[in-house]
């Protein structure tokens, strides 16, 4: 997406990154040239507005549900293998997986 105006920042690097620039896991000086595209490019502007208010509903919807420690586990266990190299981002490592066996379920009993 691009709004057609030259800008110091692309609004493709903007929008890739926005999530980033939302979470506040960029350097400082990334930030400060995001606000000043923000202040240039009313569609970006209006792309973060949503997505941060996204960002609110869910927090405020789903912040208080405690996460499994097995799934926090095993979230933390491939981002440390993506930092260290040993997995791209873009494969699916459940592929390598076996899918998890069905439950046999009990036939219903009639009254």
């Amino acid at each position: 997406m691009s709004c057609g105006d030259p800008h110091e920042t692309d609004c493709s690097e903007v929008l890739d990154h926005l999530y980033e620039f939302l979470d506040r896991e960029m350097p400082d000086g990334e930030c400060t040239k995001f606000e000043v595209h923000f202040e240039e490019c009313s569609p970006c502007l209006e792309k973060y507005g949503l997505e941060q208010a996204v960002k609110k509903l869910v927090k405020r919807c789903c912040g208080s549900d405690e996460v499994p420690t097995d799934l926090r586990a095993k979230v933390m266990g491939r981002i440390d293998l993506i930092r260290a190299g040993h997995l791209v981002p873009e494969q699916d490592p459940a592929a390598g997986e076996p899918a998890a066996a069905p439950v046999p379920q009990e036939p219903a009993t009639q009254e």
